[in-house]
């Protein structure tokens, strides 16, 4: 499959298990000709909200049951049609598609074939709540656009590079290799778009910079990057571990699990539940919404001042451990919903790092903008930065690259991709 060679869409979707979100792109500039969300696939009350970002006619919503997937993209493919922007449009190069686990074997954006897909399938043990909602969006938008390059891009991909030190936990290896347990890391594309724009930011190429950077949203990751490339990073094996999240623990003792199941009778879908649903901000304070929690904190509220405490503190360990791991540090980099739009988060996560050379100007951490920025004043040894994420122009760039080079160079990073 090729795309055209004068084609330069890219429709890029993520679909989760009761959701579709999309993106329409034009590469040869980057951008956004519509974005939009289809919600509570399954429910009479299903949502539809599509915005075309051409021609100024506005956001549209409608509510209605869309009863499946298949229905989902059927709506998704009407809307875009009604501003011209059909999927049968000869401009359209491929479809790319964020899947979340990639395992070992994919590291880099590949082409979907039928082994491909087996692949994902086989890893659906290690990613049950995503994969098969990845699986059934690719099957989905396969059947609409048989003729059309499909390709995969893999949250995990970007943490590959990973060293097996940093990899691997240390259980059983036996066990370990026979169960595919071992860290894999997720975010990866915000984290490959995010260091590569601040490197930019710095004036320097990706490969001349270590970066520490903090994707923090409701899920939130950290990573070590070395050269451009991941040597370590907070989540593992799951999303659950690492940071604390809006309702997810993030690092907790193994045993707590066993504790629970023992003291308290909880089965494993119990504390598979309070570990990702009922915990972090949301099981600190009963918020996982940063703004709330810091209103909250202004009035007083000691219980949403313990979580933000208890937030920043994670963050904190995981600076000072990923400074030690790189070594030298010419950056932090905050982004996502909460480290691009919480001043105070930025401010107390490096608050008292000073002797590592980090420290945030007050005057310019106070600023809202939607572009890459310092925060911290000329003078501090170590940058501070902001720089606004952009998944789904990440997995464009990453699809067209593959989709829209020669045959010959696509196929040998395909083989690449799936070594």
């Amino acid at each position: 499959m090729t795309g055209s060679a004068t084609a330069t869409r890219v429709l890029v979707l993520n679909s989760g298990s009761s959701s579709v979100k999309y993106q329409l792109l034009d590469m040869e500039d980057g951008t956004r000709l519509a974005v939009g969300l289809v919600e509570r696939i399954g429910e009479e009350t299903s949502r539809v909200v599509h915005t075309p970002l051409t021609d100024g006619a506005g956001r549209r919503e409608r509510t209605g049951a869309v009863p499946d997937h298949a229905a989902a993209l059927k709506a998704v493919a009407d809307e875009l049609a009604r501003d011209g922007l059909g999927l049968d449009s000869p401009e359209l190069a491929a479809i790319g598609h964020r899947v979340v686990h990639g395992g070992l074997r994919f590291s880099a954006p590949t082409v979907i074939t039928d082994e491909v897909m087996a692949e994902i399938e086989r890893l659906v043990p290690v990613a049950p709540l995503h994969n098969p909602a990845n699986i059934t969006g690719i099957r989905t938008a396969q059947a609409l656009r048989p003729d059309l390059p499909q390709v995969a891009v893999f949250d995990t991909a970007f943490h590959t590079t990973m060293p097996e030190y940093a990899a691997r936990y240390a259980i059983d290896v036996e066990t370990a290799d026979a169960h595919r347990i071992r860290r894999y890391g997720f975010h990866g594309t915000s984290h490959a778009y995010v260091s590569r724009r601040a490197a930019e930011l710095l004036g320097k190429a990706p490969e001349d910079v270590n970066l520490i950077v903090l994707h923090l949203g409701n899920g939130a990751s950290a990573s070590a990057v070395r050269g451009g490339r991941c040597v370590d990073t907070s989540m593992g094996l799951t999303p659950l571990e690492g940071l604390v999240m809006g309702t997810r623990s993030g690092d907790i003792d193994p045993a707590v699990t066993f504790h629970l199941k023992r003291v308290a009778g909880m089965s494993e879908d119990d504390v598979d539940v309070l570990l990702n649903k009922r915990s972090g901000l949301v099981g600190l304070c009963g918020d996982n919404d940063m703004r709330e929690i810091r209103r909250r904190i202004e009035e007083g509220d000691e219980r949403a001042r313990l979580a933000f405490e208890i937030y920043v503190h994670r963050l904190k360990k995981y600076i000072g451990a990923y400074y030690a791991v790189l070594g030298r540090v010419d950056a932090v980099v905050f982004t996502a919903g909460v480290g691009e739009n919480s001043a105070p988060v930025r401010e107390a996560a490096v608050a008292g790092l000073e002797e590592l050379g980090l420290v945030v100007d007050a005057d310019l951490n106070a600023v809202r903008s939607d572009v890459p920025r310092f925060v911290s004043p000329d003078y501090a040894r170590v940058a501070v930065a902001v720089v606004p994420t952009d998944e789904e122009l990440e997995i464009a760039r990453q699809t067209f690259a593959l989709v829209g080079a020669d045959p010959r160079d696509r196929d040998r990073a395909a083989r690449k991709g799936n070594a």
